[in-house]
């Protein structure tokens, strides 16, 4: 595989658009282009520069998931390989997961498979209102086992059981409602529906963005006890006095 099955664009805002680039193929996905993403992810986690990052696929579909020929490598490799296989796409969806800067899943068409996880791990999902998705894994005597804290933790444990052992196909609406979608526009209005979204959140003191990411990752499995209050009380003091937090502010007290 090379570079151009995953295309890279930091546009003038800070926005890193990753598209996945096998549209004859519906964008699935094999080993190498979850090392791809994994490179590309940790690289832009260190890039002051990159504000937000934008996950997509080209053509009429986000991702349809594995790869055919990437099934037939894991039917003929042994367990050992096999869980060193696994082991690397668990590493894309925690990678994605835990990403720094705000990302944003921009679906269209079919988001199957391990295409799911990629969406539950976004902060943010816009699909198009004709977007379908499916946990199909069961389906071919598999189970999405790494993609699964991710789905879970975006549409709740019971909506995880339904999907996960049915393997029904979601369409938007209902994708919408479970969560797993915050927005759905027409098909013909996603890139700029995408592009209005991002300016929304670069409109914000990145900074505090920033912050507030990282606090959500931190509570989120976290209970709920003295130990939690200490830290965000801190983390939130420690914002206040900071100099951005200072400035924002004061700016927004002038405007009062």
């Amino acid at each position: 595989m090379t570079e151009d099955f995953l295309l890279q664009e930091l546009d003038e805002r800070g926005v890193l658009h990753l598209t996945i680039n096998r549209p004859d193929k519906r964008n699935a996905f094999d080993d190498a282009l979850i090392e791809e993403l994994i490179v590309e992810l940790k690289e832009a986690a260190e890039t002051p520069e990159v504000k937000i990052v934008q996950l997509g696929g080209a053509g009429n579909h986000f991702s349809a998931g594995a790869d055919l020929g990437w099934m037939q490598r894991m039917i003929d490799n042994d367990y050992a390989d096999n869980v060193t296989d696994a082991r690397r796409l668990a590493e894309l969806m925690n990678t994605l997961y835990h990403m720094p800067q705000p990302t944003l899943a921009v679906v269209q068409g079919a988001a199957f498979g391990g295409a799911v996880g990629l969406v539950s791990c976004c902060d943010m999902v816009l699909a198009a209102d004709d977007a379908r998705f499916c946990l199909s894994e069961v389906k071919v005597g598999l189970m999405p086992a790494t993609i699964l804290p991710y789905v879970t933790r975006a549409i709740g444990e019971r909506q995880a059981r339904r999907y996960c052992l049915s393997a029904e196909v979601i369409e938007a609406e209902q994708a919408l409602t479970l969560g797993l979608v915050h927005k759905l526009v027409p098909a013909l209005q996603l890139e700029a529906a995408a592009s209005n979204w991002a300016d929304v959140v670069l409109s914000n003191r990145h900074p505090a963005v920033l912050q507030a990411k990282d606090l959500i990752l931190s509570i989120s499995d976290h209970a709920i006890d003295d130990e939690l209050l200490d830290e965000i009380s801190e983390r939130i003091a420690t914002v206040r006095v900071s100099e951005d937090g200072q400035a924002g502010l004061k700016q927004f007290l002038k405007k009062q």
